[in-house]
């Protein structure tokens, strides 16, 4: 079994570098802190009751669970969502509200982390001893750029818009945020396919075209397609 978390599961300590498998899970956050636990409830499990080293004797079973970084792309509704949120703002000729302009996190296209997953399932498939653990998926360094970077190339894809710093509502929010990905690089094979700002046209392509009136089902075939 996969089982999907989130990069917030870590202790977040500011740090400039990457969050490895290895380190501290935990949050300030409620939603965090619920990552951090599922964590520990997954690692439980595997040592208590699934622990690699018995496998093939005691029991078949392969677990692991991946971290992936902030996933973007078409077809996302969610509330309190920077990307959803800035289409809707901007298909209504809204002004786009960011509360916290220089926060930092590992964006990435949704598709790379798929990818991430199924490669880790077909591999514990044939070899869970192996590949029974935690994972992370995340960009490449170089694509790690601030809440308002994304937002002003969002409104350069979209052709047009305006944005505002609104710092009335601070809800408590990680500043930095990076993942170390060598694990998943070196031992699945993975890396990601598209740089970040190509993301983002992708992502805000999708959302043109539904605010045009093309059919959901085209458009899912367009993601599929890649």
């Amino acid at each position: 079994a996969v089982i999907i978390t989130s990069d917030k599961c870590y202790e977040n300590k500011e740090w400039i570098y990457g969050y490895r498998e290895n380190d501290s899970v935990g949050g300030y956050d409620p939603y965090s802190s619920s990552k951090g636990c599922a964590e520990l409830v997954v690692s439980a499990y595997r040592n208590s009751f699934f622990n690699p080293k018995d496998s093939g004797k005691i029991h078949n079973i392969a677990l692991s669970s991946v971290r992936a970084g902030n996933v973007i792309g078409g077809g996302d509704w969610g509330g309190d969502r920077l990307i959803s949120d800035c289409v809707k703002t901007l298909s209504q000729n809204k002004i786009i509200n960011i509360r916290n302009p220089q926060a930092t996190r590992p964006w990435q296209y949704v598709l790379e982390p798929l990818n991430g997953y199924l490669l880790l399932g077909s591999k514990m498939y044939k070899d869970g001893v192996k590949y029974s653990s935690a994972w992370n998926f995340g960009p490449n360094g170089n694509d790690i750029i601030t809440v308002e970077e994304i937002v002003k190339s969002v409104i350069k894809n979209w052709g047009k818009g305006e944005y505002k710093v609104d710092i009335s509502r601070q809800p408590h929010e990680a500043g930095f945020l990076k993942l170390e990905t060598s694990k998943a690089r070196i031992f699945l094979g993975w890396k990601p396919v598209y740089e970040i700002y190509e993301t983002i046209n992708r992502t805000v392509n999708w959302y043109k075209y539904f605010y045009n009136g093309i059919e959901k089902e085209k458009l899912y075939k367009i993601t599929v397609k890649e």
